[in-house]
């Protein structure tokens, strides 16, 4: 069965919470969370990405399906002066940050005999050093003041193995790690919770670009509802984990499936 539920509406999981966004642009989960935090009521709401062009129609894309129009700023998480730079400037113009929705991830197909040191090191660098990157960053800000709840995005092939994807798994399951260690750092100081998400299958225009023909197809016949995600299936349970409902919980990885992951 492939039917997709009814769009959501908001319940205000993130009212008077200020909130940055990575990977924000283009049609992913990113985007879809960046969407979700308006629609929860977020007090004020950060974007950013890489793509200048793609992250300015983001937030007029944004500024027109919610009402909310996003502060953008532009970011290679792969850079550690511009992830500084992308928090100086949350700070200065959000005054602090509540909430890091970190989506920043690379990935691709290639079979391990055949990937080369370039492939494996540029989805390495964005997906598990660009996650360690923000992170470090928004703990620097977040203990101090005691508070805070970092989102991370992982993957269930963190989990399990899929032929081509031995550099994402491997980066993957990085971020799984690192998610709780971070975790146990952060609770031992303050307050501030860590927590991921680990999606077997989100469905977006990009992803149809990176992955060989016919695999989708084949990878959504393994979803018990024959479907792949939505990516706003997904950024509801990013919503949810950094909202006050998941206060208990960090060091968690939650995993976003119908595949019994």
């Amino acid at each position: 069965m492939k039917t997709i539920p009814t769009y959501p509406t908001g319940h205000k999981l993130l009212e008077g919470k200020t909130v940055l966004v990575t990977a924000a642009a283009g049609t992913g989960i990113g985007y879809a969370t960046a969407r979700r935090c308006a629609e929860e009521g977020a007090a004020a709401l950060m974007i950013s990405d890489i793509h200048e062009r793609r992250l300015g129609e983001a937030a007029e894309r944004l500024a027109a399906e919610t009402g909310v129009t996003p502060k953008t700023v532009l970011c290679n998480v792969t850079k550690e002066a511009e992830v500084q730079a992308m928090f100086d400037a949350a700070i200065r113009e959000m005054g602090h940050v509540d909430v890091l929705m970190n989506n920043a991830g690379l990935g691709g197909y290639a079979k391990l005999v055949d990937m080369t040191d370039e492939q494996w090191s540029v989805v390495l660098d964005v997906t598990l050093n660009g996650c360690f990157r923000c992170m470090r960053a928004a703990l620097k800000h977040m203990v101090p003041r005691g508070t805070g709840a970092i989102v991370n995005n992982a993957s269930v092939l963190g989990w399990r193995a899929q032929e081509g994807q031995a550099h994402y798994a491997a980066a993957k399951a990085g971020v799984m790690a690192l998610t709780r260690c971070a975790a146990v750092e952060a609770a031992e100081q303050s307050s501030v919770r860590i927590n991921a998400v680990a999606p077997s299958l989100a469905l977006h225009p990009f992803l149809e670009k990176v992955t060989p023909p016919g695999l989708l197809a084949e990878l959504e016949k393994a979803e018990a509802f024959g479907r792949g995600a939505q990516p706003w299936e997904v950024a509801n349970v990013m919503i949810f984990l950094a909202s006050d409902y998941a206060s208990y919980m960090t060091g968690e990885i939650l995993s976003v499936s119908s595949q019994r992951a």
